[in-house]
């Protein structure tokens, strides 16, 4: 048997060549939908014995300030690229609300929560992390691709054990003309700081993927889905 692919509104699933017994859930950049990532997984190389299911959900379409109120699939309104900018607290809220309904939905479909990695790319990758640090439940891991900590002063009110218990990858370009370098290493400083243990790897990119960091992720994801449950 081969991986299959499923479309739906809320969602593109790949499932694997045999029963799925984990998942990535892998949330997507501004303007892009569920369909960007799905090449990679091939790339992965991920051995088979893993079964892994990838579902990459779709961002609602709303209008985004930054680009002019044009209306584009967004997990939530940017108003400005700036520290210190004001940030759309509950769109970013009722995203990471989304993005636990997708793990829910694993979970009931037997896939335990250590056999979970959330993941996302630039403004999908902001709501992993985002949800990330609020977690009841450990996961197997979270990554954050080119991306930063939103609403980072509610983090040490926020934070829980679960979130402190899920190992998370970053992985940002040195040259990111979207999201600066910078942000991405605050974010893991900080992350570091409040306690969670990060992986870290940058790579001489603007804002996009590479080979390298798809190696990067084959083995972490392998890492982190061959631990004992």
């Amino acid at each position: 048997m081969k991986p299959t692919l499923t479309k739906t509104d809320a969602s593109t699933i790949v499932e694997p060549a045999t029963a799925a017994n984990a998942a990535v859930i892998w949330l997507h950049g501004l303007g892009a939908d569920g369909n960007d990532f799905v090449p990679i997984v091939p790339e992965l190389e991920l051995p088979a014995s893993l079964s892994v299911r990838f579902v990459f959900p779709n961002a609602p379409v709303r209008p985004v300030t930054l680009n002019g109120g044009m209306p584009m699939r967004a997990w939530y309104d940017i108003y400005s690229l700036n520290r210190g900018a004001r940030q759309d607290e509950a769109g970013t809220r009722a995203s990471s609300a989304t993005l636990l309904r997708f793990i829910d939905q694993q979970i009931a479909a037997g896939i335990p929560p250590k056999r979970i990695v959330i993941a996302g790319f630039s403004q999908g990758g902001a709501i992993a992390l985002h949800t990330a640090v609020r977690l009841s439940t450990p996961l197997a891991g979270v990554m954050a691709l080119s991306t930063y900590l939103p609403l980072d002063q509610t983090v040490p009110d926020e934070t829980t054990s679960a979130g402190k218990a899920t190992p998370i990858l970053m992985c940002h370009g040195e040259f990111d003309n979207v999201l600066p370098l910078s942000m991405g290493a605050d974010s893991r400083d900080g992350l570091r700081g409040w306690g969670f243990e990060v992986e870290w790897h940058d790579y001489p990119m603007m804002h996009a993927v590479c080979p390298q960091e798809i190696d990067d992720i084959s083995t972490w994801l392998g890492k982190q889905l061959t631990k004992p449950v």
